[in-house]
């Protein structure tokens, strides 16, 4: 009868030990007011490297996540703050980041720049560790000009399928690409001597993020007013990453049941098992104030024809899904 007893514990012990572990997300993913968040993975962890979203006065830092489940996530605290980017005298925000040769490039939006005349723009840090802490790598923005229209925020780095590392960026309604350097220093010009290519769809207005698939270029962006309801992703396929790009239409946008303000998005694959997930923005039913926004996440699908299917926006978020 004990030994039995002794059993019946272990069973149920077992069966509480495997509810510890949430099956699904939620959303929020992450805990407190995040924006803008850049997803990838680095050595079998997925990470997330979003906007402290506040006022300007005290969007100064950032903070990233990294997890092995897409269920419990670690922050790694300020892995980058203006304390350690002389130049950046106002908000940072939209970090990038990639890893190269064993080192981490993040690169961020500082300033909000209105013209030429004032100072900031996109700037690049450096780490050996993908949780920080970065320093400012070259001391000076990387981008701190407006050309063909485009305002100097918002920047995705994309590698190509030949190594080659391009940065696309743009505020205001217009977007850019420039070859990067081998060690990100500097932008370099293309094979056409231009140095900044516009590639503006239609109705781009920011948050541009560009990946491959099946041999094609999947370009997205977000289209309506970041403050707004009507925030919204969009997309559009080409055969090369400097288009030209025509948008096929939204496949993220507000459900007033869920959230509205949905946008400034990023997309992480498991090659492993071909899982693709979209992490966005929103802002929560009865938020108003422009920085009450939350970072989210929802599997990403594709139909036979390798369209983008519509993003339900759900509280649930997505399955664990280890890294394997």
């Amino acid at each position: 009868m004990r030994a039995n007893l002794f059993f019946l514990l272990m069973i149920v012990g077992l069966v509480g030990n495997a509810q510890t572990v949430a099956p699904f997300s939620g959303n929020p993913v992450i805990k407190g007011w995040y924006a803008d968040p850049e997803a990838t993975i680095f050595k079998k962890q997925y990470w997330i490297y979003p906007t402290s979203s506040d006022v300007y006065e005290k969007q100064v830092y950032f903070d990233a996540f990294s997890s092995s489940n897409l269920v419990n996530w670690e922050k790694h605290a300020r892995i980058l703050d203006t304390a350690a980017v002389k130049w950046a005298k106002r908000a940072m925000w939209a970090p990038a980041i990639v890893e190269k040769n064993n080192k981490y490039y993040l690169f961020f939006s500082a300033n909000d720049i209105q013209n030429n005349q004032e100072y900031g723009g996109i700037g690049v840090a450096v780490s050996s560790k993908p949780e920080g802490p970065f320093k400012d790598l070259i001391g000076k923005p990387l981008i701190g000009k407006f050309y063909n229209g485009a305002q100097p925020i918002d920047q995705f780095v994309f590698r190509d399928k030949d190594n080659k590392y391009y940065i696309i960026y743009g505020g205001w309604k217009h977007c850019n690409i420039a070859r990067l350097n081998n060690n990100f220093t500097a932008v370099v010009p293309l094979n056409d001597s231009t140095t900044y290519k516009e590639i503006t769809p239609e109705n781009y207005v920011e948050g541009p993020f560009m990946f491959m698939r099946n041999n094609k270029y999947y370009f997205m962006w977000s289209e309506g007013g970041w403050t707004g309801p009507d925030y919204a992703v969009a997309y559009a396929v080409a055969d090369s990453p400097f288009g030209p790009f025509i948008r096929e239409g939204k496949i993220l946008q507000q459900d007033a049941a869920i959230a509205t303000g949905a946008g400034h998005h990023s997309v992480i694959h498991d090659e492993k098992s071909d899982t693709w997930y979209i992490v966005y923005h929103r802002r929560p039913p009865g938020e108003t104030a422009a920085n009450h926004r939350v970072t989210c996440i929802e599997q990403l699908f594709f139909d036979a024809n390798g369209k983008i299917l519509p993003v339900k926006m759900t509280n649930s978020g997505v399955q664990i899904h280890p890294m394997q």
